[in-house]
């Protein structure tokens, strides 16, 4: 069972990855833009790049969620979608330094990527139900 839930972890942060790409433009996966492998290639990067999320959310969200505990409540909330930003932009600068060639442009651009991550991965943890 931890395989399925590992293979369903993934793909919650696949699709939202895939939904964020398709709805923001300063967030993309450059690449090749020709040729049969062009799908698989970018298919590849998406996967990787959400394992690299995912492990950064697990990880590193609960310390900053702690750390900025005061301005959450202060911000009666909203200041999560600072973290998200910020997690998904240390997503993009660690795929920086490799050649996954995944870009968050900006922090508006990471702001709007990391809410729709968000509700999109609210919806699919929905509909998978129990494998999340």
């Amino acid at each position: 069972m931890p395989a399925m839930r590992f293979l369903s972890w993934v793909i919650v942060n696949a699709v939202s990855l895939m939904v964020a790409l398709w709805l923001i433009p300063g967030i993309y996966i450059s690449g090749p833009t020709h040729g049969s492998d062009e799908f698989r290639h970018k298919l590849w990067r998406l996967v990787i790049v959400a394992i690299i999320f995912g492990v950064i959310n697990a990880i590193i969200r609960p310390i900053l969620t702690i750390v900025s505990l005061p301005a959450i409540i202060l911000t009666l909330g909203l200041f999560i979608l600072v973290i998200n930003a910020a997690l998904l932009g240390l997503t993009a600068w660690i795929a920086g330094h490799t050649t996954l060639a995944f870009h968050v442009n900006g922090f508006w651009a990471a702001v709007w990527g990391g809410l729709i991550m968000a509700l999109v991965a609210m919806i699919v943890k929905g509909v998978l139900g129990k494998a999340v």
